[in-house]
């Protein structure tokens, strides 16, 4: 695991892709649930509608879109506080990168249905988002 981490900059353009990333996720999973479902053109006219009666592997990446788009703020504040209060940029970036990581696992364990898996890796990136605002505030004392 040593050489994920020898692998990411210490630099702030890290954390900012991964806002980038983390921000893009929730429409890479739309795709997804879409591709599943054999979404059509036709369908966009009602497109939440459509989506609403998918059922197996396009209804739980749709469930994992939104769930993306539910922690989105959370994430995008974490790591935005942990700069603002100078938390090590090397720290805000492992923890940026492994959120990104978990969050990926979180959806590919959501739409194969790995319900225990899913819930784990969805806390753990969650801890990640908490300990930089925990991190945060041990530098603002």
């Amino acid at each position: 695991m040593s050489w994920f981490f020898a692998l990411i900059p210490d630099s702030s353009g890290v954390a900012i892709w991964t806002m980038i990333i983390a921000s893009a996720l929730p429409f890479i999973f739309t795709l997804l649930a879409k591709v599943l479902g054999g979404f059509g053109m036709a369908d966009n006219a009602h497109p939440r509608e459509v989506l609403a009666t998918f059922s197996g592997k396009a209804a739980r990446a749709n469930a994992a879109q939104q769930n993306s788009f539910e922690s989105l703020p959370i994430f995008l504040a974490s790591v935005i506080v942990a700069m603002l209060f100078f938390v090590p940029q090397i720290v805000i970036n492992y923890l940026a990168v492994l959120y990104i990581v978990l969050r990926v696992g979180y959806g590919i364990a959501y739409i194969v249905n790995l319900s225990t898996l899913r819930s784990i890796v969805w806390a753990l990136s969650m801890a990640c988002c908490f300990m930089l605002f925990y991190l945060a505030l041990r530098m603002a004392v």
